[in-house]
């Protein structure tokens, strides 16, 4: 499946902005399911500097600075994609949950030893008792983790509401816990706190969701967005996703930006500025299929 993205992200500042930086996260990558045919960024007004590089966790990273007064700034982020369908492992193919983390200890191979790194807390995402107490009702003994971990995908779509006005950006992850409630990012870095709390390693996913309208009615111009969903890193399989929010394993619907440790290491757009006062935030995301190369 092919989608054409475009993802717009506008600012409109109170005051004057004379100098600004920022750094930007919206190249889809490529991985087993999914490849990046075409990528372009456009900018109103033009910066002064752009440079690109792949970050600590391999995702496509462009370092912005813009120089000159201005009071608004868009970037346009257009890319066509090809995905296909996931290929999952059996869950009786996979170990039991209790044994992840000694088989990663054990192993020499590069990617069981880079997962490692997944089973800590980090910034955004803490490692808890009362986490791992909430995974263990899906984590028993014995029980195949891909079995598992989709049990505890159901469990956090059943138990947590959506609502798009519970959280914000920086809402932690205890809140979300102790509410029920939030969105997408916050189900996702919740689960992932679940699962490195009972030792499986698990990473946060950034990208975009094909969404259909209701039937008999128009798909909306910029009325996708963003998403966000969980990997955890199974030896003998590599990294497996799973989607909190629509109680799915992803395939060939979920387009892929960026990967990290939590929100923080993925974020689309964030940066620095002199000046600007209070400002407005307007985005927008257009997830479409097509059949041939729309940048």
């Amino acid at each position: 499946m092919r989608f054409h993205l475009s993802h717009r992200t506008e600012y409109v500042y109170e005051t004057d902005v004379s100098v600004s930086h920022h750094l930007l996260r919206l190249t889809p990558f490529n991985h087993g399911r999914q490849r990046c045919l075409e990528h372009q960024l456009f900018f109103d007004p033009q910066p002064k500097s752009v440079h690109s590089h792949l970050d600590y966790y391999g995702n496509e990273s462009v370092f912005v600075t813009l120089e000159g007064v201005h009071r608004r700034w868009r970037i346009t982020a257009d890319s066509v994609v090809e995905c296909w369908p996931a290929n999952h492992p059996a869950p009786a193919d996979t170990p039991p949950c209790e044994q992840i983390a000694g088989l990663l200890a054990a192993s020499a191979l590069a990617d069981d030893r880079a997962a490692v790194e997944f089973l800590h807390a980090s910034p955004l995402i803490a490692c808890r008792k009362e986490y791992a107490e909430y995974a263990q009702v899906s984590c028993a003994p014995g029980r195949p983790v891909l079995e598992a971990a989709s049990e505890l995908t159901r469990r956090v779509f059943t138990d947590f509401q959506f609502d798009p006005k519970a959280t914000h950006v920086a809402t932690p992850v205890d809140q979300v816990f102790r509410e029920r409630r939030g969105v997408c990012q916050d189900f996702a870095q919740l689960q992932i706190a679940c699962l490195r709390s009972a030792g499986i390693p698990a990473l946060y996913v950034s990208g975009y969701l094909e969404t259909q309208p209701p039937p008999g009615q128009p798909k909306l111009v910029g009325a996708d967005a963003s998403h966000a969903w969980v990997a955890f890193y199974c030896p003998g399989h590599g990294w497996i996703e799973l989607d909190p929010t629509n109680n799915v394993l992803p395939s060939d619907r979920h387009v892929s930006v960026a990967r990290g440790r939590d929100f923080g290491d993925v974020s689309p757009v964030r940066g620095v500025i002199v000046g600007g006062g209070n400002h407005i935030l307007n985005v927008s995301v257009d997830v479409l299929r097509c059949d041939h190369h729309a940048v």
